[in-house]
């Protein structure tokens, strides 16, 4: 079969890290791969906020599981997180930006990496405190899309669940 299709089928989201950063070479090749997601009519409207520093790591967990009401961490340990936002002025910011994750999550599988959407960006950005973080970032106008963490797999990669009756419809 076609590598990349192998690739598609075996990729898992991953919910346990080790606490060793991903090398940066391979952590330069998941980003190139985000760089070349599709994007409605090749405009390239979102943006990556690549995150190693512990703090401001912690700070995203943190804002990200006040969104849910809680206080444990929904970035489960991973050393990096990839914050992609997006400009809401484009019609396909959303779609933009959803394509970037998935070719993030991708590369990193491809490279031995393990990764994970964690949803709730639209919500952390829309805080008084994250559009803080946008100034700061030079982009105050951008709302979130998803988080991609990234980091070393702690255990055993997940099986597949069984693929859902009636996926694919033909007529």
């Amino acid at each position: 079969m076609n590598k990349t299709i192998d690739e598609m089928i075996k990729r898992r989201s991953i919910r346990s890290y080790k606490p060793d950063p991903v090398d940066e070479a391979v952590l330069e090749k998941i980003l190139e791969a985000g760089t070349y997601a599709a994007t409605g009519g090749g405009r390239q409207s979102p943006v990556m906020v690549v995150v190693t520093d512990k703090a401001l790591r912690d700070k995203l967990s943190r804002m990200n599981a006040a969104v849910m009401g809680k206080d444990t961490d929904p970035f489960y340990g991973a050393p990096a997180v990839v914050v992609v936002l997006a400009d809401p002025n484009r019609n396909t910011y959303v779609e933009d930006g959803s394509l970037v994750i998935g070719n993030l999550m991708l590369a990193a599988s491809a490279l031995g990496v393990g990764s994970c959407w964690i949803h709730r960006a639209r919500e952390m950005f829309a805080s008084d405190e994250g559009k803080e973080l946008l100034r700061e970032w030079g982009i105050p106008d951008y709302v979130g899309i998803g988080n991609c963490i990234l980091g070393y797999v702690e255990g055993d990669i997940p099986e597949a669940a069984p693929r859902k009756e009636n996926y694919i419809i033909r007529t």
